[in-house]
């Protein structure tokens, strides 16, 4: 399958059967998907860092940064945060040969979190961890035999955080991620002038925990200059896979089955197999002035070397250790003026570059992507509206291969109350 790739693509599907779908790239059929799990939308604007921390945002990348929430000027509001995010992403697939375009509309997260007290924070949500869609054909060089690929399903996280400022600027922090879901493969082969074609379809049902630490170090400078040191680890996700295998043949003319066998699976050692998502880590450095600026660069590290997919078995495939970099920063005006409003927003930018560890035909597959956006203030509140762009590319048309260049828009609310305000006055 992955030999053949780049040379036809089969009519990828349309925007409204996308909308249900997480992703629509070919690169999805590896692993457990596309990984979706890329914080919030004010992260993505930043390139994707995950350092900076603020009394007023959720963080999904970074639970010691939920030690700061509630906390401004020194006092402590007991806030608590409602966090929602949607995309809406345009793809160009490009093979050497022919293109073709496609949309998909996802729900990114849903998320609350709340001061429990001054430096201590607790944080709950469900976001998609990972997504596979994709529709594509393989031909042969004498043009007889056509192979159809075909995958559906993807990975669903709820978590748990909490942060604690355990020092002065120290904060530690833990999230416990689970994700759940199915993952469904299909392999249709047919050869000209034969009637009946082969079918080679195969489902995973899979579950599984991982942990994310995380410990922040934020100094002031001269009382409104901040530095900030990240350390943070993504322990391996250890995913247990209940698997069902078919095989059988259908008629080509009407697509009815013929015969469809279920696999002994048991025999062969594949009914329920392990995947273990390698441990991330993660160091980020930033520096900024308080409420004003701030720029930062992240670097991350994935032992994606030792993952591997028994059940799957994908042929010309094989990973190395992943790694990427990040850069971005944000810039407000003047946060606390009166008059115009466009003084109080946020301008956020950032760059990154993904060696995501896959290498396809001897081909390494990366991803570099541009981002920008806006935080809009909602009124005099603390809540707010994000508004992100994303500029991208990934793969390349060499080796039998597809290249991606898509242009994400993300929409982010997020809404500010108090809980837990002690009354002065009765």
């Amino acid at each position: 399958m992955v030999k053949k790739i780049g040379f036809m693509l089969l009519c990828l599907v349309t925007s409204g059967l996308c909308a249900q779908e997480g992703s629509v790239s070919p690169y999805s059929y590896f692993g457990v998907g596309d990984n979706r799990a890329k914080g919030t939308v004010e992260n993505q604007m930043m390139g994707g860092i995950g350092l900076f921390a603020d009394s007023i945002h959720i963080n999904h990348k970074n639970p010691a940064a939920l030690g700061k929430l509630g906390v401004q000027f020194g006092e402590d509001f007991g806030i608590t945060t409602y966090a929602a995010g949607v995309s809406h992403k345009m793809l160009r697939l490009k093979s050497y040969t022919e293109q073709q375009s496609a949309t998909l509309t996802n729900l990114e997260y849903l998320s609350l979190a709340f001061s429990l007290k001054k430096g201590w924070g607790l944080g709950f949500g469900v976001m998609p961890y990972s997504a596979v869609g994709y529709n594509l054909a393989s031909v042969s060089n004498d043009s007889l035999v056509t192979n159809r690929y075909e995958g559906t399903g993807g990975l669903n996280r709820v978590y748990l955080s909490t942060g604690y400022q355990f020092a002065k600027n120290w904060s530690v922090g833990v999230t416990a991620n689970f994700n759940f879901g199915t993952l469904e493969y299909t392999r249709i082969q047919g050869v000209d002038g034969v009637q009946f074609g082969t079918l080679d379809e195969r489902t995973s049902r899979i579950n599984g925990v991982d942990f994310n630490y995380a410990l922040n170090y934020t100094p002031i400078f001269k009382d409104k200059y901040q530095l900030v040191a990240s350390f943070r680890i993504n322990t391996q996700a250890n995913l247990a896979a209940e698997n069902n295998k078919k095989v059988g043949s259908f008629s080509l003319v009407n697509g009815q089955d013929i015969e469809v066998l279920n696999v002994d699976l048991d025999a062969q050692g594949l009914r329920r197999t392990e995947l273990k998502i390698p441990t991330t880590a993660t160091f980020g450095l930033g520096y900024g002035e308080h409420r004003k600026w701030f720029v930062g660069a992240e670097y991350s590290f994935q032992g994606m070397s030792s993952f591997s997919n028994d059940f799957l078995g994908v042929e010309n495939l094989e990973y190395k250790d992943a790694s990427s970099l990040a850069l971005g920063g944000f810039y407000i005006p003047n946060q606390a003026a009166f008059d115009g409003y466009f003084n109080r927003v946020a301008y956020r930018a950032g760059i990154r570059l993904d060696k995501t560890g896959m290498v396809v035909n001897n081909t390494d597959i990366n991803n570099f992507g541009i981002t920008f956006g806006l935080g809009l203030p909602l009124g005099r509140t603390f809540s707010n509206m994000n508004l992100g762009f994303e500029l991208g590319r990934r793969g390349t048309t060499s080796a039998d291969l597809l290249e991606e260049s898509y242009f994400k828009i993300n929409i982010g609310m997020s809404f500010n109350d108090q809980w837990f305000r002690k009354r002065k006055i009765n």
